[in-house]
């Protein structure tokens, strides 16, 4: 009789479990996009125009999958982290970008120095 309720019991708390998750939002897998996002912030895209662009884009697409998987929109959520994760990736190579064109200008003004130099 014992056994029986014991059984009974982890039943009820696995069906009250399952309950429980079928009736949350749906749950969306922001880490890539998160973290694309922290590495174009760290790139030094907030400091370069076309970049910071892109990076604001992505922060606002991530905010609107996280109020579409809310409203239960995951496929919807899922194709905005997509475009977020793509966005701040492209804010963070137009920044790389940008530093390779400053270093190539100080290489080139060097180089004219130096040529300047030995005449």
């Amino acid at each position: 009789m014992k056994h029986i309720h014991i059984a009974m019991l982890a039943g009820c708390i696995i069906a009250f479990t399952l309950a429980g998750c079928g009736s949350s939002p749906d749950v969306i897998n922001k880490e890539a996009s998160t973290s694309a996002i922290s590495a174009a912030q760290e790139s030094g895209a907030s400091e370069v125009p076309s970049a910071s662009l892109y990076l604001q884009l992505a922060k606002e697409e991530l905010a609107e999958a996280e109020a579409l998987a809310l409203n239960g929109k995951k496929m919807e959520a899922e194709s905005m982290l997509q475009r977020a994760q793509a966005d701040a990736e492209l804010a963070m190579v137009l920044s790389h970008g940008d530093a390779d064109k400053t270093e190539a200008a100080e290489a080139l003004e060097r180089v004219q120095k130096l040529q300047q130099d030995n005449k």
